[in-house]
């Protein structure tokens, strides 16, 4: 087909979530794709991905805890505006303690890089980090969730009408991933379970002590 000229013909429209602002500062990648932590708030990861409805695209930003691969914010919008990630960013801020040296990775969409964004991790002394563009394995983890999300929710569910099906869809599936669903990398127990025996473990620790 190449060498006639040949070209097949795509079925639906192609959708990207990272729009890259080359004007925009760039931290460095301090993760270097190793996804791995000894603690809650060590490292958290953060992608956004797409679901197609009979209104048009909506996106969903998710941020994971890397240490028990808890989602710990997440937003659902119609835009692709950094009010998107943001609301994510403060949904996991109230939900979590002690955020000071953590690094937040993610690739290097406008949204992440903005201004906004970027004053707020600094607030909460937060360390930015970022992987290069199109490159699935420098943010390999949040992909991972992305991909299980896709496969458990919106292919299965779907086709999807609006918005507020996709919202109500992804807050009954992040309650069940966080709390119920087996995950191997942990050792086939539910991110909430793994995250309560590390606080456990730590109490024993200190009364020994």
């Amino acid at each position: 087909m190449k060498r006639l000229g040949i070209q097949g013909v795509m079925r639906g429209a192609k959708c990207w979530t990272t729009i890259v602002d080359d004007a925009l500062m760039r931290p460095f990648d301090l993760v270097n794709r190793e996804f791995t932590a000894t603690r809650p708030n060590q490292l958290w990861v953060a992608d956004i991905t797409f679901v197609a409805t009979w209104s048009g695209f909506v996106y969903v930003a998710f941020i994971i805890d890397v240490f028990a691969r808890r989602i710990v914010g997440w937003r659902v919008s119609r835009s692709l505006h950094t009010d998107l990630v943001l609301d994510a960013l403060e949904q996991a801020l109230w939900s979590r303690t002690g955020t000071d040296g953590l690094v937040h990775h993610s690739d290097r969409g406008s949204q992440y890089l903005s201004i906004r964004y970027t004053e707020r991790l600094a607030e909460a002394q937060i360390n930015a980090s970022v992987g290069s563009v199109g490159d699935s394995y420098d943010n390999a983890l949040a992909e991972t969730i992305n991909g299980l999300y896709k496969t458990e929710v919106i292919r299965r569910r779907g086709p999807w009408k609006n918005i507020e099906a996709i919202e109500y869809a992804t807050l009954e599936w992040v309650d069940w991933f966080n709390n119920r669903r087996l995950l191997e990398p942990i050792g086939d127990i539910p991110p909430a379970e793994y995250e309560t025996m590390y606080y456990r473990q730590l109490e024993e620790s200190a009364m020994v002590a």
